[in-house]
């Protein structure tokens, strides 16, 4: 799984990185030559300095907008947030955020300038995931000048599309369950109700549920997936551990790196978080695509 925000700055401009960890939490890098190199694992950089030195930097490593980090540039008298790769990539949504500490968001995607959703905000708004990506391009220009249709097509049907048609479908998401010895079937669907209510899903964008091996006998859980009517998939320990858990679990004392977020990443497709460990009573939720 991919960290989530490196925060790039020359140590003249240490304090304001801080306080920008403070608020978006994520992990300083001093720069350095290949300090952008570095931070290519990240998700989002934050990078203090002039957007100059920026793209000099990242333009060599540039692969392509599906599979690039959105870049923002900050100015070291934290005045503006200017995304310079990934806007519609997670770019202008950081930029935004960063707003909240009084730095100016610079947007610059033609559909957001104009006061318009993209394809990827109505994606990511919905829940889903682009099919067919090349069409963003001719879509979103299509978005600028006129309204655009959006249907939605229940199966079992074929859908036959021309290249300008981007066609969303729903994420699988995988809900990864740790639970207490002797939870009931009802807190864990409660929890899981809840988790999916933190990111705006309900229970028909699951695909399963997920937890590790040493809970195959707990009922609650097994439970709670034949009600739902999902797939319960137990992961093997040798895999939870060797999956780096973002959040401390007291599951380390039983030879665990976690149950709920391992779990859910070793079963998603995208091997991505969406939401990090919850605690609900006595379930804990983590959810990934």
């Amino acid at each position: 799984m991919d960290d989530e925000l490196a925060i790039i700055t020359f140590q003249r401009n240490l304090g304001v990185a801080r306080r920008i960890q403070e608020f978006m939490g994520g992990d300083i890098l001093i720069y350095s030559n290949d300090a952008f190199k570095q931070a290519l694992k990240y998700n989002s950089i934050i990078a203090i300095m002039a957007a100059g030195i920026a793209v000099r930097n990242i333009a060599p490593l540039i692969r392509g907008k599906w599979e690039d980090p959105a870049v923002v540039v900050v100015d070291s008298g934290s005045n503006f947030a200017v995304p310079i790769l990934g806007g519609h990539h997670g770019g202008n949504d950081l930029a935004k955020k960063l707003s909240c500490l009084g730095i100016i968001p610079v947007i610059t995607t033609a559909t957001e300038a104009a006061g318009v959703e993209s394809v990827e905000g109505i994606a990511k708004e919905l829940g889903c995931r682009i099919v067919n990506r090349d069409s963003t391009r001719e879509v979103n220009t299509a978005l600028l000048h006129k309204d655009v249709e959006s249907l939605y097509i229940k199966g079992p049907k074929i859908v036959l599309v021309d290249d300008d048609v981007a066609v969303l479908k729903r994420y699988g998401l995988v809900v990864g369950i740790g639970a207490n010895r002797g939870v009931s079937k009802d807190e864990v669907i409660e929890a899981v109700r809840s988790g999916l209510a933190e990111i705006n899903a309900s229970m028909d964008d699951v695909r399963c549920f997920a937890s590790a091996a040493i809970k195959e006998n707990e009922q609650g859980i097994i439970d709670a997936a034949a009600v739902s009517g999902k797939e319960l998939r137990f992961v093997s320990h040798e895999l939870i551990n060797s999956i780096r858990a973002p959040t401390l679990s007291k599951a380390k004392s039983l030879g665990l790196n976690g149950v709920c977020e391992p779990a859910a990443l070793a079963v998603s497709e995208e091997k991505k978080l969406l939401l990090k460990k919850r605690k609900y009573g006595n379930v804990t939720i983590a959810l990934a695509r």
